[in-house]
């Protein structure tokens, strides 16, 4: 089972990134899929959430209307659209698979928000 996120990177306040997410080695369809983020000294907090069926979709008041949760079954991949980046976005950005009592981690990737 595998998680690889991408598309993190160094961008200056005001911009864009988006987010992917590869899944391989389980029933990527099966499974809801998460983006959760955790900065330096705080908490790792779930950003959006997409279920596995009907792609119903969930963001957390911090991001509503600037992030965009989405998913490709086709691709096995999911995807977070962050747009209007703030320097409180700075963090750690992890994809993460549940489905039941089954989840799993991808490995994270750097989002730094900064002029």
């Amino acid at each position: 089972v595998q998680l690889v996120e991408s598309g993190g990177g160094l961008v200056q306040p005001g911009g864009s990134l988006r987010l992917s997410c590869a899944a391989s080695g389980f029933t990527f369809s099966n499974y809801a899929m998460s983006w959760y983020r955790q900065a330096p000294g705080k908490e790792r907090e779930l950003v959006a959430y997409i279920s596995s069926a009907r792609g119903i979709t969930s963001h957390a008041d911090s991001v509503k209307g600037r992030f965009t949760i989405s998913r490709d079954n086709a691709k096995n991949t999911v995807y977070l659209q962050m747009n209007s980046l703030k320097p409180d976005d700075t963090a750690v950005y992890y994809c993460y698979a549940k489905r039941g009592a089954r989840d799993y981690w991808g490995q994270g990737t750097q989002v730094t928000v900064s002029s």
